[in-house]
C-alpha cells in the first residue's frame, strides 16, 4: 500500500514554470499542488509523511526513452534490477528498453517475456521496444500501440547485430508499422568502407580516436536522410535516436508543436558532454555508436536542443564489462553506462548557464511523455502518477567506482565532480530512493500509451 507524502518548501519546476510550493501524494497519485504554503483548514490524509524539501528542486521523474538493460541473455553486463536501481538513484522513474538482448525481442512473445521479468525486478516504470528484422513484418503488424512504446529499427549494425538492410523490408516496415519507429541511423556500407581504410593503415591497433572517422558524419547523415524520406513517403512516425552530428539537424523542424510532429529527434548525454578531443584521455570508455564527434557537432547538437529542433534528451545507457572495453578497437563493444548521471550532468550545464532548468525538465520529462503519448506521467499534475525527484543543487560529490550502481561498475564520468545530488525519488508514489537508501518493497509499473 502506498503511503501519503506531503512535500513542502520545494522549488517546483514544471511546464516552463518555477515556483515555491508543495505537493501532496496519496494512493500513488499527485492529489494536490500548492503554490506557496498549504491553505488554512486543509486536512491531510491520516498518516501522511511530511517532508521538508528545504528549497530543493522538485521535478517530474525523468523519462529515458533509450536504454539497454541487458536482460535477458547479457546479464553479466547489467540486468533489470541493477540498472533500474541506478536509474532511480539518478532521478529516472521510467525507461524504454531496446530489443537487442538475447534472444532479440523481435516477436510479441519474447517481448512479453521481458515485460514479465520487469514486473518482478524493475524499480522504475518500464516499456520495451519491439525489434524490427528483415523478416518479422507479421509480428510488427500485431503490435498494440497502447502497450508497446515503439519499434526499434537498426539501419546500422551495432551491439547484438539486428541490422535491417533489405530495401523491400524497410519499405514494408515504414508502410505498415502501427508503432512509432525509433531508428539507429548509420549507413553500413560507408562504415565498412571507412573501417577497411583504417584496418589497412593500423591493422588491429586502430586507435579509439578513429571511431568518429569510421562511423562518420556521412554515414550518419546518409542513413538519417534515407529514414526521413521513407517516413515522409509512408506518413510514418519516425524518431531519430542518438543524433551525433550537427548536419542531421537539417532533417528536423522546429515550427510545429511536438505533439504534431511526425519526425522527431533526440540527443544523448554523451554527445552533449564529450567531443573528439576526449578520446585522448578516455579512449574506448567513450566509444559509442554512433560516435562522439567534433566540437562543432557537440555545439550544434546543444543549439538544436535549445531551439527545439531536437525534441528530447536520452542516455543510450549501454553497460559493458570493463574487460570488454579494454579489447582492441574491432573487438571492443560500443556503449557505456550513463543513466545514474544523466540528470546531474544536465544540472551541471544549468549551473554553467548553458540551459535553464525549465528546459531540462521539458526535454527529459515532458517531451518523452508527449512524443510517446504516455498516459498520466511526465508532468506534475493533479491525478498524474506521483513520479517525482528531489534535487539538491548544492551538494557536491565525485563519481567513484564505489558509488556507481550500474552492474558493470565503471563510468566515463569517473573523477568528475557534480555539484547537484539526487536526494529522493518517488515512483508511483512510493519513496523508492531516499538519501542513498532504497526501498524495494514496491516495483515499477508497465507504461501505457494513448492511441
Amino acid at each position: 500500500m502506498n503511503s501519503s507524502y506531503y512535500i513542502h518548501n520545494a522549488l517546483i519546476v514544471n511546464e516552463n514554470s518555477r515556483f515555491p510550493g508543495a505537493v501532496l501524494i496519496h494512493d500513488g497519485l499527485i492529489t494536490e499542488i500548492f503554490h506557496g504554503k498549504v491553505p488554512d483548514g486543509f486536512t491531510m490524509p491520516e498518516g501522511t509523511i511530511i517532508l521538508d524539501a528545504k528549497e530543493r528542486y522538485l521535478l517530474p521523474g525523468i523519462i529515458d526513452d533509450h536504454v539497454h538493460f541487458r536482460e535477458p541473455g547479457l546479464t553479466e553486463k547489467g540486468d533489470l534490477q541493477s540498472e533500474s536501481k541506478a536509474a532511480v538513484a539518478g532521478g529516472v522513474t521510467s525507461f524504454m528498453e531496446m530489443p537487442n538482448t538475447r534472444p532479440n525481442a523481435t516477436t510479441i512473445e519474447i517481448l512479453e517475456e521481458k515485460y514479465s521479468l520487469a514486473s518482478s525486478k524493475s524499480l522504475a516504470n518500464y516499456s520495451f521496444f519491439l525489434g524490427a528484422a528483415n523478416d518479422n513484418l507479421p509480428e510488427i503488424k500485431k503490435a498494440e500501440p497502447s502497450r508497446i512504446c515503439g519499434l526499434k529499427l537498426f539501419m546500422g549494425a551495432s551491439t547484438g547485430n539486428m541490422l535491417v538492410d533489405n530495401p523491400e523490408s524497410l519499405e514494408a516496415i515504414f508502410k505498415n508499422s502501427p508503432l512509432l519507429i525509433g531508428v539507429h541511423a548509420e549507413e553500413e556500407s560507408i562504415v565498412k568502407h571507412n573501417l577497411t581504410l583504417f584496418r589497412d593503415q593500423y591493422g588491429e591497433q586502430i586507435p579509439a580516436s578513429a571511431h568518429p572517422m569510421i562511423r562518420s558524419e556521412a554515414a550518419c547523415f546518409t542513413s538519417s536522410e534515407k529514414a526521413v524520406n521513407l517516413a515522409r513517403k509512408h506518413q510514418a512516425r519516425l524518431h531519430l535516436m542518438h543524433l551525433s552530428t550537427a548536419k542531421e539537424l537539417e532533417l528536423l523542424q522546429n515550427d510545429l508543436p511536438l505533439a504534431e510532429k511526425r519526425i522527431t529527434g533526440e540527443v544523448c548525454i554523451h554527445h552533449l558532454w564529450f567531443d573528439d578531443r576526449d578520446y585522448a584521455d578516455l579512449g574506448s570508455k567513450i566509444k559509442w555508436n554512433p560516435a562522439i564527434k567534433t566540437t562543432h557537432d557537440r555545439q550544434g547538437l546543444f543549439e538544436g536542443l535549445l531551439n527545439n529542433k531536437i525534441d528530447l534528451i536520452a542516455t543510450d545507457h549501454a553497460p559493458h564489462l570493463k574487460s570488454e572495453k579494454q579489447n582492441h578497437y574491432t573487438e571492443c563493444p560500443s556503449g557505456g553506462p550513463l543513466i545514474q548521471h544523466s540528470l546531474v550532468a544536465m544540472m551541471g550545464f544549468f549551473q554553467l548557464g548553458k540551459i535553464s532548468i525549465e528546459k531540462i525538465v521539458e526535454k527529459m520529462c515532458h517531451a518523452p511523455a508527449i512524443l510517446y503519448r504516455i498516459q498520466n506521467r511526465g508532468f506534475i499534475r493533479k491525478g498524474y502518477f506521483a513520479d517525482l525527484v528531489l534535487v539538491d543543487p548544492d551538494d557536491p560529490w565525485v563519481v567513484e567506482t564505489e558509488n556507481i550502481l550500474s552492474k558493470c561498475q565503471w563510468s566515463p564520468f569517473e573523477g568528475v565532480t557534480f555539484k547537484s545530488r539526487i536526494t529522493q525519488t518517488w515512483v508511483n508514489g512510493h519513496l523508492m530512493f531516499d538519501q542513498g537508501r532504497f526501498d524495494e518493497t514496491s516495483k515499477g509499473h508497465r507504461l501505457t500509451f494513448k492511441t
